[in-house]
C-alpha cells in the first residue's frame, strides 16, 4: 500500500468478526494483509484470529490502558508513510472499544481515515430483534453499580426511540432486575446473547419474561449480551380536546365508533386514532 508520491500513510478502521470467523469481508482481509502495521487490543488474540485467515503481519499493541500515549506514536508512524489498520478484539473499533484518540488526532493531522465496514453487535441485534429501528441510541455498557445503572435506565425511560446497551455475564440478572424496577415489568425488550456464535440466543419479550427466561437457564447467563429496549408507550388520550370528546360522544350515539371518530377529527382538526381510542375507553 506504499505510495511513492504520497508521503503520509492512511489509517484504516477495520471491523472484524464478533464471533463467526466467516463474517469478514474480502476487503478487510486484503487491507489487513497489505498494511504495514496492525494496531490491536491484544496481540495474542488478534494473532490467532489473523492466523486463521493465513495473514502474517506486524502487530502493535493499542488498548484502553495505553491509547492516549500510543496515539501519538501511531500518528508519527503514519506521517512517515506507514499504512496502519486499527482493529479491536471483535467487531467495529471505537464502538465501546479503544481508538477515539487515534482517529481524532488523525483528522487533526489531515490524515486520511478509511472505514472498512463489517460486524457490529449493535446492528446485528437491531436488524433481527423485532423492535423499531427508525430511531435508536446506543449508550454502551450499563454501569457496574446499581445506583448508577438505575440512573442510566431512568434517563432513557422517556427516549422516543429504541435504546441499545451492552451487558456482561456477571451483571445480566442484576441489570434485568433494575429494569423491572425502573422501566416496569411490561416494557418490551430484546436480548442477544453470543451473537453469531455457536450458542447464539435472540429473544423478544417483556422485561419480566426475559428475566424469567434468563433466571431459569444457567446457560443463558453466560456470554456477551446486547439488549435493545423499546420506547415507553405514549398515552394519547390527553391529546383529545374537551370539544372533541363532547362531539365524538354525541356522534357515537348514532354512528359506529370509527365513523364518529373520523368525522370528529375532520371537523375539529384532530387525530382520528386518538379520538377513537378515547371513545373505546369511555
Amino acid at each position: 500500500m506504499h505510495d511513492s508520491i504520497k508521503k503520509t500513510g492512511t489509517l484504516y478502521i477495520v471491523a472484524t468478526p464478533i464471533g463467526n470467523l466467516d463474517d469478514i469481508s474480502e476487503r478487510a482481509l486484503k487491507t489487513l494483509a497489505d498494511v504495514d502495521i496492525i494496531a490491536c487490543e491484544d496481540t495474542r488474540h488478534s494473532g490467532r484470529m489473523l492466523a486463521s485467515y493465513g495473514i502474517k503481519n506486524k502487530l502493535m499493541s493499542f488498548h484502553a490502558h495505553n491509547e492516549n500515549q500510543s496515539a501519538r506514536k501511531f500518528i508519527e508512524l503514519i506521517k512517515l508513510g506507514n499504512n496502519i489498520a486499527l482493529i479491536s478484539d471483535a467487531g467495529t473499533p471505537l464502538i465501546s472499544d479503544p481508538g477515539y484518540p487515534l482517529v481524532r488526532q488523525a483528522h487533526e493531522e489531515n490524515i486520511t481515515v478509511v472505514p472498512i465496514v463489517g460486524a457490529s453487535a449493535i446492528i446485528a441485534l437491531l436488524s433481527c430483534c423485532g423492535l423499531p429501528t427508525n430511531e435508536f441510541q446506543f449508550i454502551g455498557f450499563l454501569a457496574a453499580k446499581s445506583t448508577h445503572r438505575k440512573q442510566q435506565l431512568a434517563s432513557i425511560n422517556n427516549y422516543s426511540g429504541t435504546t441499545v446497551v451492552y451487558e456482561s455475564t456477571h451483571r445480566i440478572l442484576k441489570s434485568l432486575t433494575d429494569m423491572q424496577e425502573v422501566l416496569g415489568n411490561e416494557r418490551l425488550i430484546a436480548i442477544g446473547r453470543e451473537l453469531t456464535k455457536t450458542f447464539e440466543t435472540i429473544k423478544l419479550g417483556t422485561v419480566n419474561e426475559i428475566k424469567t427466561f434468563v433466571e431459569n437457564d444457567n446457560n443463558q447467563q453466560k456470554g456477551e449480551f446486547v439488549i435493545a429496549i423499546t420506547t415507553k408507550e405514549i398515552v394519547t388520550a390527553d391529546t383529545v380536546t374537551p370539544q372533541q370528546k363532547e362531539l365524538v360522544q354525541l356522534l357515537s350515539k348514532e354512528l359506529p365508533p370509527k365513523k364518529a371518530a373520523k368525522i370528529t377529527a375532520q371537523y375539529l382538526n384532530g387525530k382520528s386514532k386518538d379520538i377513537y381510542n378515547y371513545l373505546l375507553k369511555h
